[in-house]
Parts: structure tokens; sequence; C-alpha cells
């Protein structure tokens, strides 16, 4: 048990933990477009207009949701592949929903196109459930602060 569990604290960051994923959001100007960096790939966010934001790049819910549905459409295809069924299209759509005393919920509705019986779209319903990313969002995954690294530019200032 480290000190931190053992004084009710959240457990030490990264202890028994590997890296599955990371990504590097950075924001530079006075506007919110935020660069994104995930491994060899590069993405935006922004805010649309109404919001004070330019409008170049989905939003971060957007992110969120997009991150939901490719896991989604990706886990399902790759389980449909291994059985060999024969799942044609995939397609997962998403909203992001505000109620009443900040009450929020992702909806998700899949499509599945193929010649697929009903216990095959059953198990493929079951899967989705289970999906990384679902598990993540539902779960409520925790965010805790890592490590910093020491500064090369800047002010060195750093904050999970």
């Amino acid at each position: 048990m480290t000190a931190a569990e053992a004084t009710g604290g959240a457990p030490e960051a990264g202890a028994g933990f590997v890296r599955a994923a990371a990504a590097v959001a950075t924001s530079t100007a006075d506007d919110y477009r935020v660069d994104i960096r995930s491994g060899r790939h590069k993405l935006s966010a922004d805010e649309p207009d109404s919001a004070g934001g330019a409008d170049t790049a989905t939003t971060p819910v957007g992110l969120l949701l997009s991150a939901l549905g490719s896991c989604t459409a990706i886990t399902l295809r790759m389980y449909a592949q291994r059985k060999q069924w024969p799942l044609d299209t995939v397609r997962v759509h998403l909203g992001y929903e505000k109620g009443p005393e900040k009450a929020v919920r992702i909806t998700r509705r899949i499509d599945l196109l193929g010649d697929l019986d009903d216990a095959q779209r059953a198990r493929l319903f079951d899967i989705a459930d289970r999906t990384p990313v679902t598990r993540a969002v539902s779960a409520g995954t925790p965010i805790v602060p890592a490590a910093p690294r020491a500064s090369t530019s800047g002010n060195g200032a750093h904050h999970g």
C-alpha cells in the first residue's frame, strides 16, 4: 500500500499502470483553437463562434463523441471479422445532451448493415457496451496528475 492510499488519498500516478495511449493538446494563441498530437497524428479542436471560438475544428465534446463512435465501430468490425460474420457497415450516431440541473448524457444509436441474424446483432450490441472508450466514459475514469517533466523553456509551471 502506498502512503497516499494509507492516508485515504489517490494512488500514486503510474503505480501499476502501463500507458496505452497518449496525447498532447497545446494552446498558444489568444483564441480557443488547440492543436493536438496523438502519436504521429495531428488533430485540432476549437469552439464555435457562439462560444467565442473561430469554429476552425470540432469541439472537445465532438472529439469525445468521435472517440466513442470510432472505438465502437472499430471494435464491432474487429469482432465480426474474427467471427467471419457478414457485417458490411457499422454506423454509430452519437449525441451529447444537456438536461436539467446541469445533467448531461450521451445518446448512442448503432446501425449494423449486413446479413446478420438476430443472435449476431444481439452479440454485437452487447460488445458495444464493453468497448474500451465506452467503459472509460461510462465508468467515469479518474483523471490523476502526472509527474511533471523537466522544463526546457518557459517558466516550467506544471499542473496535472
